[in-house]
């Protein structure tokens, strides 16, 4: 098969890597990909959300099967454009419709769809500039602290976590008057904060039926300690160890199911992956928030772990005949650590060599923001490379994982020493 793979972060560096193992890939492209995707398959100067320039590129190579990595072209569309186009619509898309993808693309969507369908999540309301009176007037009444969420896509930023009413009124004003997250704020979701530990479920869904992939908790803060700034993500584990068959079963029957069948009974289709963000508060599971694809850089420790061939899973989304495949699980635990530019997540240093790439060892080094210059493998992003180790237990994977990061020289690396303690 010749398989095309859109994205150029950590997770598609970790997709390429999958893919490429199955005997059922002949050829693999990825649009743009970065410096690592290339060593799996072949790298394609297309930017995400140029369908037209994707359609001519699948047209002319043959293309058997498209996966789409991120979301922001899975929220413009891009599976209902290959489905509305006459030459196209034969080519199977792993990625949900532009509505299936509202699910990420508008929290006010997600909440309202988990309303619906009796889905456990932290009491809300939304609202919008001409309801920011009411919006500060419902503030007053909640506990702190409250969480804000900007209604669309804000690159993981449009979530604040206010400890005062001052600030989340404040906070409230920029986002809707002032449009502190752009277009992304011009609604606000205001939501009750949940206590307790976060972990991350993804799902693989053909519209009928699923598989629950394995799940990860990943470390947001820039600093040790889960301290500083928010990040897009310093690191990841997996499996969870409180995340037992006793609260996974809970998650299955309370979370899974009702959102794949609410899905149904909305007639929304849906064929690819759900990330879930859970809260587990003391041994319930809530549901914070859906993603339409795989997280980063969770991916990076989920991949790893799934023994199945990864062509013949996505098939069974594409054929409808999911239930029939196969799924195994590595019991060994995966552990990512992240190395970020100097500056990140602020402003960051880029085009910096990377060398030392060949003294990784015990891991596997997936590419985040790398690019070519000349012969040179340089950073071109915040998030650079991800670590992962698979191992026995989940200290050495740390260990092992923390022990090959340090082995990788360029200006102004950074990563966090203290992925998973909190676990061991």
């Amino acid at each position: 098969m010749n398989i095309l793979l859109i994205g150029s972060g950590g997770r598609e560096s970790a997709f390429a890597w999958k893919l490429s193992q199955s005997p059922k890939c002949e050829q693999l492209f990825i649009a743009p990909g970065n410096a690592g995707t290339g060593q799996y398959g072949t790298n394609v100067d297309i930017k995400v959300t140029d369908f037209e320039g994707i359609k001519a590129f699948v047209l002319s190579n043959g293309i058997n099967l498209v996966i789409v990595g991120p979301e922001e072209p899975l929220v413009k569309g891009i599976h209902d454009f290959f489905l509305n186009d006459e030459q196209l619509k034969n080519v199977p898309v792993i990625g949900p419709q532009r509505e299936a993808a509202q699910l990420e693309g508008s929290k006010d969507f997600s909440k309202q769809f988990m309303q619906r369908h009796n889905i456990p999540t932290a009491a809300s309301r939304t609202f919008t500039r001409d309801t920011l009176q009411d919006g500060l007037s419902y503030l007053a009444t909640q506990g702190l602290p409250v969480v804000l969420k900007a209604d669309g896509l804000a690159a993981g930023k449009g979530v604040l976590i206010c400890l005062t009413l001052q600030e989340a009124q404040q906070e409230l004003v920029e986002m809707l008057t002032e449009a502190k997250f752009g277009e992304a704020s011009s609604k606000v979701v205001v939501e009750q904060f949940l206590q307790g530990i976060e972990l991350s479920v993804f799902v693989l869904t053909d519209g009928n039926s699923y598989k629950i992939l394995p799940e990860a908790k990943d470390y947001k803060r820039i600093g040790e300690g889960d301290s500083g700034l928010n990040t897009g993500g310093m690191g990841s584990v997996s499996p969870v160890p409180f995340a037992d068959e006793i609260f996974m079963r809970k998650v299955e029957e309370r979370v899974v199911i009702p959102t794949v069948e609410g899905l149904k009974q909305d007639g929304i289709p849906y064929k690819g992956f759900i990330f879930i963000g859970l809260m587990n508060c003391e041994g319930e599971p809530w549901v914070i928030e859906y993603n339409c694809r795989m997280g980063d850089p969770e991916t990076e420790s989920v991949l790893p772990r799934i023994e199945s061939d990864l062509i013949d899973l996505l098939m069974g989304v594409a054929e409808g005949n999911l239930i029939e495949k196969q799924f195994t699980i590595s019991p060994k635990i995966a552990a990512t650590v992240v190395c970020v530019a100097g500056g990140y997540p602020g402003e960051y240093l880029k085009d910096k060599a990377i060398s030392g790439l060949d003294n990784v060892r015990g891991s596997i080094a997936f590419h985040a923001g790398t690019g070519m210059q000349g012969e040179d493998v340089i950073t071109t992003g915040g998030r650079v490379l991800a670590i992962t180790s698979l191992q026995d237990d989940l200290f050495t994977a740390l260990q092992q994982a923390t022990l090959d990061a340090s082995r990788i020289y360029y200006d102004g690396k950074y990563f966090r020493k203290d992925i998973g303690f909190d676990l061991l």
